[in-house]
């Protein structure tokens, strides 16, 4: 049944369209590493009511305890997505002995290698998952003592690893070849590449400073790699949601194994207050429940991430995959449609820069966009007047996306300074900005391995709640592998032409570059 037929769904939404905007009442939620302010989303006992409602009637209790238990949470595929297992410091019984033991391993492998002096530089390669993620958290945390140079690859255009290869001492690096089947594209193309870099150097072995990361290591051992160069992943971990498995080890080699345990820690502690906090004080769940509402009742189709701290640049792409790779989905578990649009397009950029890039259009567009504003309390260098600067500006952007500016505040403005009339009541027109725009705010007390983990675990609860509600699967990326299946028949294609059912301008193409070839 879809969702729009269902009998909670027409009370909640029509509370949604009812509730104020105006940010009348502080909503503030407390959770573990974070603040979460909902003061600027649409609120009234009558949604909190519904809202209780629809995640009765779609088994959301069940769903977060399948989640945490290891059931089928990932339906489509007929496996669990047990992430929450790898952070958790005592994992369930059934994985308890394979994920210590992993997590033991890469431990121990970054203290040999700092008390050997091994690898003042690290090249992962990998893509997706198995990149977002330790790419964000190193960028995020290195304002600490970094011990090693981390570059990443992972596109396949070979400008990538050729730029990430440069000015590193090939006779100094460990490449990380990081990816969950063992076959994706890039990494492996990538890591060829890498190999031809330490061979070409004149490194003896170069497979001897090569490791994988994978659930594949049958192939990885079929490469050279070392069987002690091996670190496992699982089928039950999703690649968007492994950086908490060995698919971190560059965050260990960079930032020291006491950060990683600190960032896994941060995410347990956000697992215990997603599993057992109410649901008026969930924050995963509160800010979730704010998405459905902007995206499926009141009609955005996009969201902005804004943080205001330049060190958590790459958690807007970050975030890019976790939403737009599990959500925006239209078939439900018996196959009948949603009925709703099921998520959002992510994009953003972190302030003031998103100030001069396209806030203006979230001001004044017919439409704009909800925007998730985060903000670190205290900062980690010792400009305080900038980060004043920045404090005020972000908190200055939410209010007037909040409170707007109307014609008459608007005329009297331009009436101060423009003498005709007329020209005031047009010039008025130009500056009225409508208000009543969502945007939750996040705020971190400062920005540490600990509240990172926390931040992140977040997000990640906040897209599986919202994958219940739609009647989703947030765990499968059946786009992801069509597109993939599709570039590898063009590639037999290119490699040797043939006959095949393209479109004209697929065909055009395959026949004007192999010609070249």
């Amino acid at each position: 049944m879809s969702l729009t037929n269902s009998p909670a769904w027409q009370p909640f939404a029509a509370a949604a369209s009812a509730a104020s905007l105006r940010g009348e009442q502080l909503r503030l939620v407390n959770a573990p590493g974070l603040r979460l302010d909902l003061s600027a989303q649409a609120h009234s006992p009558a949604l909190q009511d519904a809202s209780a409602a629809l995640l009765t009637q779609q088994g959301f209790d069940a769903a977060r305890a399948q989640l945490f238990d290891g059931g089928n949470a990932n339906w489509t595929e007929g496996r669990a997505a047990w992430h929450t297992a790898l952070r958790a410091p005592v994992p369930p019984a059934m994985v308890a002995g394979a994920i210590l033991a992993e997590r033991e391993r890469l431990r121990q492998f970054v203290r040999d290698a700092d008390a050997a002096g091994r690898y003042g530089c690290v090249l992962h390669l990998g893509i997706g998952g198995s990149d977002w993620g330790p790419r964000l958290v190193t960028r995020a945390l290195r304002h600490g003592s970094t011990r090693r140079e981390v570059r990443f690859a992972s596109n396949v255009d070979s400008h990538s690893v050729a730029d990430a290869m440069s000015r590193l001492d090939p006779h100094d690096t460990l490449v990380i070849v990081a990816s969950k089947s063992f076959t994706t594209t890039e990494p492996l193309a990538n890591a060829e590449v890498a190999m031809n870099w330490l061979r070409d150097a004149g490194v003896a072995d170069p497979i001897k400073q090569v490791v994988a990361i994978t659930a594949n290591v049958e192939a990885a051992l079929n490469l050279g790699i070392l069987p002690d160069h091996i670190f496992q992943i699982w089928d039950w971990v999703g690649g968007r949601y492994s950086l908490w498995s060995a698919i971190g080890l560059p965050i260990a080699l960079a930032l020291g194994t006491d950060a990683f345990d600190q960032l896994l820690a941060g995410a347990a502690a956000m697992d215990e207050h997603f599993r057992t906090a109410e649901i008026a004080d969930n924050a995963p769940v509160q800010l979730a429940l704010a998405g459905v509402v902007n995206r499926s009742v009141l009609g955005y189709d996009s969201l902005v991430i804004a943080p205001y701290d330049s060190r958590l640049y790459h958690i807007v792409p970050w975030a890019q995959q976790l939403e737009m790779e599990s959500l925006g989905k239209v078939a439900t578990a018996d196959g009948s449609p949603t009925g709703v649009p099921t998520g959002p397009a992510v994009w953003g950029m972190s302030g003031t820069d998103c100030q001069h890039t396209f806030f203006q259009w979230l001001h004044q567009d017919s439409m704009g966009a909800p925007v998730d504003f985060i903000l670190c309390e205290q900062p980690d260098h010792a400009y305080a007047r900038h980060h004043e600067l920045l404090i005020a500006n972000c908190l200055a952007q939410r209010s007037a996306l909040l409170r707007g500016k109307t014609f008459d505040e608007a005329l009297a403005e331009a009436s101060a300074t423009e003498s005709d009339p007329a020209r005031a009541r047009v010039l008025a027109q130009h500056r009225v900005h409508p208000g009543g725009r969502p945007s939750s705010l996040i705020v971190l007390p400062r920005l540490e391995a600990f509240t990172l983990g926390a931040l992140l675990a977040l997000y990640e609860h906040k897209v599986f709640t919202q994958g219940v509600i739609w009647g989703i699967n947030p765990f499968d990326q059946w786009g992801v592998e069509f597109g993939k299946v599709l570039a590898k028949n063009i590639m037999r294609e290119l490699d040797s032409p043939q006959t095949s059912r393209q479109d004209p301008s697929t065909r055009f193409w395959i026949d004007a570059i192999s010609r070249k070839h």
